[in-house]
């Protein structure tokens, strides 16, 4: 075992130890025993000595021989529903790729908006929020479908990793990257994260945060962001070239390789639209997301677009369902051993007699550049938003605008650093961004969303009577 590997397995070892000989604070050893579990997990997900879900399995079948929860327990966390709705969602991922709609999608926007390299930026940008409400995988959206696109692109300017990455490439990958991570906070199912915040929202202050709540309540500051962001990436890290007529043709020239719509882009289109206007009207209708996501899903099994096998094949769909299903279990049991209230009745001396909502706003920069130190967004979440949204509602701040505040820049945290979440490495990797300009950039950037989602934020879920 190699030095690196060694620390990855030590480190959550070490942090449970540490925890486990610290004073128990009132707790018996059973609760003290699941923090130091908790705390093992969380640090295992940032230092990654094994894949999440294995993790997940080990931490489960450990607790159970503790003594920590029960077996029922420890399966408790596979009969939720918003477990299942993001394994859903993984699976239309999988339709999307297979049938190309994606693909053809990114290349029509980058044809028809992309006369100049602003424009451009802006396309991407916009291809991404159209598959974002069906694809909770930002790293399978952002690194799966639209990378090799803007790789392509990007060397259509023959511009390369090296001397020439300044031509294009370095822009439009820093647009992609950033993007990304806005479109990500604006709706439930656009990253994996997401439903976790809500179903630890719901248990933390029984908040029903849906996903037409969630995509209304981030549209406007998410829309001002979307304007915002690509421009201030134009600004910092400006393309040498300005003619984007290269590109335009590359993507006339692609689609004239795909041909016409085929029956199954046809009918994935059908049910891409049918299941959107399901989840926007689900409030009246009361049909749940998760419902609505298996009609859509049985209707493509139906159809013959997806096959037994596909849903087999996707890894990720399964992948989720272990290690998300694992973490919902582990957050209701450190939920019931009280550590969140206890943690809520300390940090909020730092904050006392603040109006609620200046406190919320200084929890949400401290939630926001502890990022810093994590490699996930779920492990992010995992480990800090409950105790930061049951310290928020203690100081008063209504449920729905602190799990909103916190669930936005749980996406948002992201644009700091080259590790942040699942599309950093692998747009970082391209080689067209040094690290130095990578991390200036996302420093800059983050100060930029606070500028945007707390003030306008707000302000625009006063005026829709969320507080």
């Amino acid at each position: 075992m190699t030095r690196v590997r060694r620390w990855r397995w030590l480190a959550p070892l070490g942090v449970a130890t540490l925890i486990w000989v610290c004073p128990h604070a009132g707790f018996g050893p059973r609760a003290w025993g699941l923090l130091c579990l908790y705390a093992a997990v969380v640090c295992a997900l940032v230092t990654r000595p094994m894949a999440a879900g294995s993790v997940m399995v080990i931490a489960s079948t450990a607790g159970t021989l503790l003594g920590l929860f029960s077996l029922q327990d420890a399966l408790s966390g596979y009969a939720n529903v918003t477990v299942w709705l993001i394994v859903a969602a993984f699976l239309f991922s999988r339709a999307f790729v297979k049938t190309r709609l994606g693909e053809r999608i990114a290349y029509n926007i980058v044809e028809r908006i992309g006369s100049s390299p602003l424009r451009l930026g802006y396309s991407i940008v916009l291809a991404d929020l159209v598959m974002a409400p069906m694809t909770p995988s930002n790293t399978a959206r952002a690194g799966g479908i639209l990378f090799p696109i803007t790789l392509n692109v990007a060397r259509a300017f023959g511009s390369e990793p090296g001397p020439t990455a300044t031509h294009m490439g370095a822009y439009l990958m820093t647009t992609l990257y950033q993007g990304d991570l806005v479109v990500s906070a604006m709706f439930l199912t656009a990253t994996a994260p997401n439903p976790l915040i809500a179903e630890f929202a719901r248990q933390g202050a029984n908040t029903a945060l849906s996903w037409t709540t969630w995509a209304l309540a981030a549209s406007v500051p998410g829309i001002v962001a979307l304007a915002v962001v690509p421009y201030v990436v134009y600004r910092l890290c400006p393309p040498d070239l300005h003619d984007t007529e290269h590109a335009r043709a590359l993507a006339g020239e692609r689609l004239g390789q795909m041909g016409p719509l085929t029956r199954d882009e046809r009918v994935m289109l059908i049910v891409f639209v049918t299941v959107l206007v399901l989840w926007l009207s689900g409030e009246r209708t009361g049909i749940s997301a998760t419902t609505v996501a298996y009609v859509g899903l049985s209707f493509l099994l139906l159809t013959r677009v997806l096959d037994w096998q596909d849903l087999l094949d996707e890894k990720g769909a399964w992948d989720a369902l272990i290690w998300f299903g694992g973490l919902v279990m582990l957050a209701g049991q450190f939920e019931k051993a009280g550590f969140a209230k206890v943690f809520a009745h300390a940090a909020a001396g730092f904050v006392q007699g603040w109006p609620w909502w200046w406190a919320l706003a200084a929890l949400v920069v401290v939630y926001l550049y502890a990022h810093y130190a994590f490699a996930s967004l779920v492990a992010h979440v995992t480990a800090m938003f409950p105790a930061f949204f049951a310290v928020a509602i203690g100081l008063g701040a209504p449920p729905l605008v602190a799990a909103l505040a916190f669930g936005v820049f749980s996406s948002l945290n992201a644009a700091m650093t080259h590790y942040g979440t699942g599309p950093a490495p692998i747009v970082f990797g391209a080689g067209y961004v040094s690290q130095a300009r990578w991390w200036r950039i996302g420093f800059i950037l983050s100060v930029v969303h606070l500028a945007i989602w707390l003030p306008i934020g707000f302000v625009w879920w006063k005026v829709i009577r969320l507080w």
